[in-house]
């Protein structure tokens, strides 16, 4: 039956849909009303194919992040570019939109648990584990499902994997461009962290003005870039190399 129909990671789309259309009916206001939020490039989003596209963005906290992202693609995506008014552009949501997120997180609660149902990709991080740095592989599972991701839509990852500015990119986005060959789409959002606490679940500041700005694909030689140049074309794209850094 097609009210049963669910998407390549076994979510009854159904109650995807509605989980997204409701979390983003009460997210709305913290980016359109409580605080604003600029909207750059959105044109770009509308021009991208349904498929094997990949967001890469600077991080500021756990879910306001990624809660913006899927506001402002959807809308772009309904015409309504640079701009998230009138929050229709929810009602028949993108459902092939996925987003890496550490798995430790989002078990941490209940509210975490029922986000990932929005579309996360949970991963196990190989550098850190329940505040303790360790040094593990990818797990086969997890390379899997961000490939499957890929291959059904598109994946927003944030690729220094810590909301902590100007720390290295993680050598595994590089190798996850190599593999899949995707469009490559820098993000970089700004206003973030002083709006909202570490999680991005609590307001923490009132009329903050916060930004989203989409940018033109990255050029990539997938046959021929090596790691280092995949990840040094990703750090200056997110704006995280320490030439950004203000004196």
């Amino acid at each position: 039956m097609a009210i049963l129909k669910r998407d390549s990671f076994g979510h009854t789309t159904i109650f995807k849909k509605w989980l997204i259309r409701i979390l983003g009916a009460i997210s709305h206001p913290r980016f359109r009303g409580i605080n604003n939020l600029n909207i750059k490039g959105g044109h770009i989003i509308s021009g991208l194919p349904d498929r094997n596209v990949l967001f890469i963005s600077n991080h500021q906290t756990y879910f306001a992040d990624v809660t913006a992202m899927i506001h402002v693609f959807n809308a772009s995506l309904k015409g309504r570019t640079n701009t998230i008014k009138n929050i229709g552009y929810l009602w028949r949501p993108k459902l092939n939109l996925y987003f890496i997120a550490a798995k430790e997180t989002m078990q941490s609660g209940f509210l975490p648990k029922l986000l990932a149902h929005a579309g996360a990709i949970n991963v196990e991080r190989t550098w850190r584990s329940e505040g303790k740095d360790v040094q593990r592989e990818l797990q086969t599972d997890d390379v899997s499902n961000i490939n499957k991701a890929l291959k059904n839509g598109w994946l927003i990852t944030f690729p220094q994997g810590t909301t902590k500015a100007w720390t290295p990119i993680r050598r595994g986005t590089a190798h996850i461009i190599q593999q899949n060959k995707p469009i490559v789409v820098p993000v970089v959002i700004d206003g973030f962290r002083r709006s909202f606490d570490k999680k991005g679940l609590k307001m923490k500041k009132k009329g903050v003005q916060q930004s989203i700005e989409v940018k033109e694909p990255l050029d990539i030689e997938y046959n021929n870039d090596s790691i280092d140049d995949i990840l040094k074309k990703v750090e200056f794209a997110i704006e995280q190399h320490h030439s950004f850094l203000k004196v």
